[in-house]
């Protein structure tokens, strides 16, 4: 649900096909992952990526950060002094 997706423009000029912004070319209709845990699809005008990660809300943002693992595709919050203590989330947004 939900999820924070963005538009590429479709760069290819086959009609079922979509090109990235890499020059790579993906089949009209195909879903992808990319290497920042993003799911893209091609659509006829369009390249369509949302993030497959749940991103943290509810922490105390002066104090510490989100942290993305590309391997695990999930984010740890961390105190930005001290990284090797996680903060307490209240809240997570898909």
């Amino acid at each position: 649900g939900g999820g924070q997706c963005y538009f590429i423009p479709n760069q290819s000029l086959k009609p079922n096909e979509c090109q990235d912004l890499k020059g790579v070319s993906h089949p009209l209709n195909s879903v992808w992952k990319t290497k920042d845990c993003e799911e893209c699809t091609c659509g006829q005008d369009a390249i369509s990526c949302c993030n497959t990660a749940a991103i943290p809300t509810g922490y105390d943002t002066n104090k510490c950060q989100k942290i993305l693992n590309k391997k695990t595709c999930t984010y740890t919050v961390v105190e930005k002094k001290d990284p090797g203590k996680t903060c307490d989330v209240t809240g997570w947004v898909l």
